[in-house]
């Protein structure tokens, strides 16, 4: 299948999880801003965790489809509509030659993912298909999209039709309900004073117009600090809470350096920073304590989200197809068993039993 461009939307970008092992070459990671968004939506296709999507920033491209398969949209909410009629986010829905899909106005969130069966196909760069804008690296010519730019999409799980009508349950997509984020404090947290530390987890902030992909910075009162803000530059991993001279904090995001030579009060878990990415600028945020024990369940419980998707998508694909159980005859029973089965093939009555099918 192929994905043909006409309006590509202010910032639309090939991504997938990361470019990951290069940073002590001087290689950022990059990848979605909103991985828990990401995985969701190539579980719900059959894809790998780490196929690429087109990541869109507020507003989708104006995308043809050639060829058929099945798409889903995740994280954002974008106001999507195929061929002017709507389509909601989280569900699994087929494509075929001519269908065009278009994107209006964002109702909530900043990031969207617009995932296909296959994944989109663009040449590996370090492992990965992420695009880094900086430098020109990975995605589609190192570069966000533009009108008349064509993608291939990989190669589709087999029966990829099976999946089409699936619904991601509530309880399996991301959680943006109100709440804070949560940070464990990190090795550079002694430079900051018991004062500072309340002052960061009681007060609010809001998301600054100049966040990007590299950083979210953050307005609100300053963190006082013991020490100095400036320190010999160390390693910056993803979403951690840098607290500069201005005492603001600023939370790396995935296109972050690969060092940095601020003090590091602590680091968001990985569905905290996921979540922050989906804040749009101006929205306000809070943080909360976490320990590090309490960081690792978060992570093992959103692990745990992913495996229950995945058996939800497997139960699904494994349905009885009401057009089979027209043709088959017998008793159907619970969970797709049937019993007693016969069936008319090529004009032949044979008959038997079947086992279990989901």
């Amino acid at each position: 299948m192929r994905l043909h461009i006409s309006s590509p939307g202010p910032l639309t970008t090939v991504q997938d999880l990361g470019r990951w092992g290069y940073q002590a070459m001087g290689m950022p990671v990059s990848g979605a801003m909103d991985p828990s968004s990401l995985r969701r939506g190539n579980a719900m296709l059959g894809n790998r965790p780490g196929d690429a999507a087109l990541e869109m920033a507020c507003v989708g491209p104006d995308v043809t489809f050639e060829g058929s398969g099945a798409v889903v949209l995740t994280g954002a909410e974008l106001s999507a509509q195929l061929n002017s009629k709507p389509v909601e986010n989280w569900a699994v829905f087929e494509v075929k030659s001519g269908d065009r899909l278009r994107f209006g106005q964002l109702r909530r969130g900043v990031w969207g993912y617009l995932c296909v069966t296959g994944g989109v196909s663009v040449p590996l760069v370090l492992g990965s298909r992420s695009t880094y804008l900086k430098t020109g690296t990975g995605g589609h010519g190192g570069r966000a999209l533009a009108a008349g730019d064509v993608l291939q999409t990989g190669e589709p799980s087999a029966a990829w039709r099976r999946r089409v009508g699936f619904i991601c349950p509530d309880s399996l997509k991301p959680d943006w309900s109100d709440r804070a984020l949560g940070l464990v404090l990190g090795l550079q947290q002694d430079a900051f004073p018991p004062a500072g530390l309340a002052t960061l987890f009681e007060s609010e902030y809001r998301v600054d117009l100049t966040s990007d992909r590299m950083g979210y910075r953050l307005e609100g009162p300053a963190v006082e600090r013991a020490l100095p803000p400036d320190i010999v530059s160390d390693g910056v991993p993803l979403g951690s809470v840098q607290i500069p001279g201005s005492g603001e904090p600023i939370v790396m995001m995935a296109d972050r350096q690969t060092t940095g030579g601020y003090t590091k009060v602590g680091v968001l878990t990985a569905v905290s920073t996921a979540f922050l990415a989906q804040h749009p600028a101006g929205s306000s945020v809070r943080f909360r304590r976490l320990s590090q024990d309490e960081g690792v369940e978060e992570a093992r419980r959103e692990a745990e989200v992913l495996a229950e998707l995945a058996r939800a998508v497997a139960r699904w694909f494994a349905r009885p197809d009401e057009k089979l159980k027209t043709t088959l005859g017998g008793t159907w029973g619970p969970a797709g068993q049937r019993w007693n089965l016969a069936w008319r093939l090529e004009g032949r009555l044979e008959g038997g039993r079947a086992n279990e099918r989901g």
